[in-house]
């Protein structure tokens, strides 16, 4: 049994460094995903333009092209729960509602693949989805190959109904080989840690070697409290979780909700700007359709998605907390540093925060001196400043100002 046992752990072990090393996600993925401002609309016949069905994301990959989205970065097309039929089909296979996506998911990937973008698809470890559909629970190998043969780039994972921990930690491991085994490049999204964390700390070093990006924390809303609630919770725990974020697999703080309802412009900056810190997928949800110029300008900002993306690939992380602001830091390639100056001050007007140089990058960042550039909210040269020098940031209430510091 012992012998057994060994070789069972040898080979599950050589397995996940197959699903580890996928190739994928080598920066964080960046796309348009369905959830947050289109929810489980079903009713095509009321309200077609909000229905999730084939029009949708027909209509969601044309804006993309059309409007430089998918020059600016963002080449998935994602579809989120609500997809499906009530049942599998004759032959146990999930299926597509036929009436909202009549010409099944097979063409749907055709047409997104023939704009030059990719298609994301969505199901759950447990035996239904949080909605309701059929989930993939005992079919992980079926459903991985019908993903796979309907061209499916991108997975995204959920962790409703699974029953007890082992089911769900076997589940998500169980995919992630099926889909290994399709031959298929398929990014593996998780929500594995978020179903753990309130009853066990996650092994982020196991779960890394089966996902390419993974859910921490609750899903966001459109509102500033959601937005605060999830930097919290990453600074809370950024002793645990940057360190295994790398090319391959990031924390997921899930969707960009700029362009909807629920953020004032310096709220915008401030999630635009957090996330390109955080290293984290930047997957939008909101209607591409009907935009603001400025909620466009933001999402797509060039400076911004370069640090976002930057090939180094660490995590930011929060270096200092001084009342309602706080100092954050990401390492970047070319001896370089993202600085977020956030204020979470909600009363009153702008206010100063000034810090000593010598606090970045372990007091590298601008040694002997270094250049520094403003992004957000506007992009403007700071000029050259000294390693003993001290800068002064004004920010406004909820908002963000993003820095580029560059060693000279």
């Amino acid at each position: 049994m012992a012998a057994a046992g060994r070789a069972l752990c040898w080979a599950l072990a050589a397995a996940a460094a197959l699903a580890l090393d996928n190739g994928l996600a080598r920066t964080p993925p960046m796309g348009w995903l369905h959830w947050e401002r289109f929810l489980c609309a079903t009713d095509c016949a009321a309200d077609p333009r909000r229905c999730v069905s084939e029009r949708l994301f027909v209509e969601m990959a044309d804006v993309m092209v059309a409007e430089g989205w998918r020059d600016a970065g963002y080449e998935f097309v994602c579809i989120d729960d609500c997809w499906m039929a009530p049942t599998r089909d004759e032959r146990g296979r999930l299926q597509a509602d036929p009436k909202r996506f009549p010409s099944g998911i097979r063409k749907l990937a055709d047409y997104v693949h023939s704009k030059g973008l990719k298609l994301g698809i969505y199901s759950d470890v447990g035996n239904k989805t949080c909605a309701g559909f059929p989930g993939s629970y005992d079919h992980y190998d079926l459903d991985a190959q019908t993903f796979a043969s309907w061209g499916v780039d991108l997975l995204k994972f959920d962790g409703c109904n699974s029953g007890t921990l082992e089911l769900l930690a076997e589940g998500y491991r169980r995919m992630s080989l099926a889909l290994n085994k399709t031959g298929r490049s398929i990014v593996y999204s998780c929500e594995w840690p978020f179903y753990l964390r309130p009853v066990q700390q996650p092994n982020y070093t196991e779960i890394k070697q089966y996902c390419n990006h993974w859910r921490n924390f609750f899903d966001v809303y459109d509102s500033w409290s959601s937005i605060k609630s999830i930097l919290d919770w990453t600074a809370l725990h950024q002793d645990s979780i940057v360190k295994i974020a790398g090319p391959g697999g990031w924390n997921d703080p899930d969707m960009l909700v700029i362009g909807n309802f629920g953020l004032s412009w310096d709220q915008a900056v401030t999630q635009m700007a957090m996330w390109a810190i955080m290293a984290a997928p930047l997957f939008m949800s909101n209607d591409l359709r009907h935009i603001s110029p400025e909620a466009k300008w933001l999402l797509q900002n060039k400076e911004v998605i370069a640090i976002n993306q930057d090939p180094l690939g660490k995590q930011g992380y929060q270096i200092a907390k001084d009342k309602n602001f706080e100092l954050w830091e990401r390492p970047l390639s070319g001896q370089a540093y993202a600085t977020a100056v956030l204020n979470k001050q909600e009363i009153g007007g702008p206010q100063n925060f000034t810090f000593s140089l010598t606090f970045l990058g372990n007091g590298l960042a601008c040694n002997p001196a270094c250049s520094i550039r403003q992004v957000l909210p506007a992009s403007r040269d700071w000029g050259v400043y000294s390693w003993v020098s001290s800068l002064s940031v004004e920010v406004n209430p909820t908002g963000t100002v993003l820095l580029k510091v560059v060693a000279l």
